[in-house]
């Protein structure tokens, strides 16, 4: 992310929202500045991909622009549709105020022909680009892989899953009849309770997200009545969290 393009996204807290135009790119404030960056992001993709394809989410640890972040959509009818819908959702607990961006990103303009380098940037890439080089030429032949640290958030206990006995597999041997709770498979590592939550509590009648800690990719969501949860059953089913991730929604067995 350029350094000029990320002051003048920081200008968009400035502005009312009444003289930008509409475009691909949305600006978020208000957001819950105790969590961190990458799962920010994640979150963000989890709520907003819903409205469409997301080229890039842009989002930052420095001082000015805590409690921030910019989603830039493939095209503005699904960024106004994300606006109209999410205008004042809570996000970890506080209400997203959501606009159009002021200023077009780097990605938009590349793709629109209007986009012009900058020195600053092209300088900051090339001494980035010479740390990583010398980075990859020490690890050579080391194959170090980044170890997974775990969701975030807390896991509920055990004692709360639906299922005396754990999961055993995870495909059922036979299809639960409909109830109220359902049983979510597929999920990516990254998944926090939190982001469930946000996803499932559009559609009426939620109550609670678990997950299992032993058990990484599954979740139970809880709604008041089996109809409530058929209907957020259909209109999640297949939901990517991320792109390499499709939600199996059943109903759980009891």
């Amino acid at each position: 992310m350029a350094l000029q393009e990320r002051k003048e996204m920081g200008d968009n807290n400035n502005s009312t929202g009444t003289d930008v135009s509409q475009n691909m790119t949305i600006y978020i404030n208000n957001l819950n500045e105790k969590i961190k960056i990458d799962e920010l992001k994640t979150s963000l993709h989890a709520v907003f991909s819903q409205f469409g394809k997301i080229l890039e989410i842009l989002a930052f640890k420095t001082l000015k622009h805590k409690g921030q972040a910019w989603v830039i959509f493939e095209d503005v009818q699904s960024a106004s549709k994300a606006i109209r819908q999410m205008q004042s959702f809570p996000f970890y607990d506080k209400p997203m105020r959501i606009q159009y961006a002021k200023t077009k990103s780097d990605i938009i303009a590349k793709a629109d022909g209007t986009f012009v380098p900058r020195e600053k940037r092209r300088r900051h890439e090339e001494k980035g680009k010479k740390k990583k080089d010398q980075h990859d030429a020490n690890q050579v032949g080391v194959g170090l892989t980044p170890a997974y640290g775990g969701a975030y958030g807390t896991t509920p206990s055990l004692l709360q899953i639906p299922y005396p006995g754990g999961v055993k597999s995870m495909v059922p041997e036979a299809p639960a009849p409909p109830n109220n709770i359902l049983f979510i498979q597929n999920l990516p590592n990254e998944t926090t309770p939190m982001m469930l939550q946000m996803l499932f509590q559009q559609y009426p009648g939620f109550k609670e997200v678990r997950m299992v800690e032993a058990k990484p990719g599954i979740a139970f969501v809880e709604y008041g009545d089996e109809m409530q949860s058929t209907g957020a059953m259909h209109g999640l089913q297949g939901f990517k969290i991320l792109q390499q991730n499709s939600m199996l929604i059943t109903y759980a067995k009891k």
